[in-house]
């Protein structure tokens, strides 16, 4: 037992997060989400579903069920608490970075654990928009150039990989245009494809 506490490698506020997870989805709970948001994928380990009630613009309640490791239920549940009392617009803004460094750090390879939390939460907030018919203006706040020759967003290409119409670069490649002038963001551009199809289980 004293090797294993001294091979851990969470911090203690992961651990508490862990080992008692806020804003649960339970069963049989009286919870009518206003949204809801799904990413991820058994296929690929971690899957994650995010429910949402919105009041006068913020964030009334949230209550989330993710199958995944450890990093991936502390890091949601986290994130729940930091975006309660939220505007929809900061709460959209919530990176992987601020809900990891609430969390005291991640182990590297497990930093990909966070990134489903923010994009669960932007789901439900993208389907609770489109539900009452507002104009969502977020997405494209939110969106980085990773290709600057052919306006290539990380947007773009996870909506691509999201709706099955992208698996692999060459799919990537035809359907925007990315990397055919200059070439320097062939890197970048194959780290987030990578990321999304990992993510959503391609």
């Amino acid at each position: 037992m004293a090797s294993f506490m001294a091979d851990w490698v969470y911090t203690d506020t992961v651990k508490d997060h862990f080992m008692n997870p806020r804003n649960l989805w339970k069963e049989g709970e009286d919870f009518e989400p206003d949204g809801v948001g799904e990413v991820g994928s058994l296929a690929c380990g971690d899957q994650m579903r995010v429910g949402i009630q919105v009041e006068n613009g913020r964030i009334k309640a949230l209550r989330w069920l993710t199958y995944g490791c450890a990093s991936a239920i502390a890091s949601t549940s986290m994130m729940s608490e930091i975006a309660i009392g939220m505007t929809l617009e900061d709460a959209y803004h919530i990176t992987p970075e601020k809900i990891t460094d609430a969390l005291g750090g991640l182990p590297e390879h497990k930093f990909h654990c966070s990134v489903l939390g923010d994009k669960a939460l932007r789901a439900a907030i993208d389907d609770y928009l489109e539900r009452n018919g507002i104009e969502n203006k977020l997405k494209s706040s939110t969106a980085k150039v990773i290709c600057e020759c052919r306006g290539v967003t990380d947007q773009m290409i996870e909506d691509l990989v999201k709706n099955d119409k992208v698996r692999n670069f060459d799919e990537l490649q035809e359907a925007t245009g990315c990397c055919t002038a200059c070439g320097k963001c062939r890197s970048r551009i194959m780290d987030e494809l990578n990321e999304f199809l990992h993510i959503y289980g391609k």
